[in-house]
C-alpha cells in the first residue's frame, strides 16, 4: 500500500463543518479539479488533531466535477490554522483516500455505483 502523509493512525476529534470551513474546503479542492465551476460536493466530514506539535483539521469528502453519474471522487485534505487556514489536498480519487479517512476516524459512507 502506498505511503501517504496523512499522519498515520493519529485519529481526529470530529467537528461540525461550519460555513467558513466549508468555504475553505470547497475553494481548496476546486483548485485541483478539471471543471471547478461545475463541481458539486457531496458528504464531507472533518476533525481536528495535533500532529508533531502542529494543529490541523483533516477533511474527507466527495466531489463530482464531471457532471456525469458515478462521477463522485473521494478526497482527503488538511487545513492548517497556524498558516492562515491554508488548504492542502492530500489525495483525490485515489485508492488510499478511503483507508486514510477511516484511519483518521472519518469513515466516508460507501457510494452506491450507478449502473
Amino acid at each position: 500500500m502506498p505511503s501517504s502523509n496523512t499522519g498515520g493512525n493519529q485519529r481526529v476529534d470530529p467537528i461540525p463543518i461550519s460555513l467558513a470551513l466549508e468555504e475553505i474546503i470547497t475553494a481548496g479542492v476546486r483548485q485541483h479539479l478539471r471543471n471547478p465551476i461545475a463541481a458539486k460536493f457531496g458528504t464531507m466530514l472533518a476533525g481536528e488533531r495535533s500532529l508533531n506539535g502542529r494543529d490541523e483539521t483533516v477533511v474527507c469528502g466527495y466531489v463530482d466535477d464531471k457532471g456525469s453519474p458515478g462521477g463522485n471522487e473521494p478526497f482527503i485534505g488538511k487545513i492548517h490554522p497556524d498558516a492562515g487556514n491554508s488548504f492542502e489536498l492530500v489525495a483525490i480519487n485515489d485508492a488510499s483516500v478511503s483507508g486514510a479517512c477511516r484511519m483518521a476516524g472519518l469513515a466516508l459512507p460507501e457510494l452506491k455505483p450507478n449502473s
